[in-house]
């Protein structure tokens, strides 16, 4: 049984070309900030955006597993509008993703959307950066 705590998800989603070769970068850490897990993977082709999406459902996925309360904090300016509802979903391709990513939001008792900049993003950055140079 989880925990009753709140834990940070740090997001990123990479692709090359636009769509091209895309990964993601996650970040799952404490109240303190302690790192408590971190992912860097291969998506395939994809756009930059749905990278952004498949990192964060990536990352949902992993947090679910610790705490019941998250803080997304992305430096993805239309993710985080979208899923605040600020911003409508127009393009197919995220469509789904974004219905994906509310589903798997209320798994979570709290839920709260930061955008970041990119400075404070920097490690989830590396790691999807990392991950699309090693599937070259």
């Amino acid at each position: 049984m989880k925990m009753s705590r709140k834990i940070a998800l740090y997001a990123d989603g990479a692709a090359r070309g636009n769509p091209g070769p895309a990964a993601i970068g996650i970040v799952l850490t404490d109240e303190r900030g302690n790192e408590i897990e971190a992912l860097g993977e291969a998506i395939g082709h994809a756009t930059n955006n749905e990278a952004e999406y498949r990192a964060l459902l990536r990352g949902l996925e992993r947090a679910a597993r610790h705490a019941d309360a998250i803080e997304i904090r992305t430096d993805s300016e239309l993710l985080a509008r979208q899923l605040n509802g600020a911003y409508r979903v127009r393009a197919a391709n995220l469509k789904p993703l974004y219905a994906q990513a509310q589903r798997a939001l209320k798994q979570f008792k709290r839920v709260t959307i930061a955008i970041i900049p990119r400075e404070l993003n920097r490690r989830a950055d590396a790691l999807a950066n990392a991950a699309l140079d090693k599937a070259r």
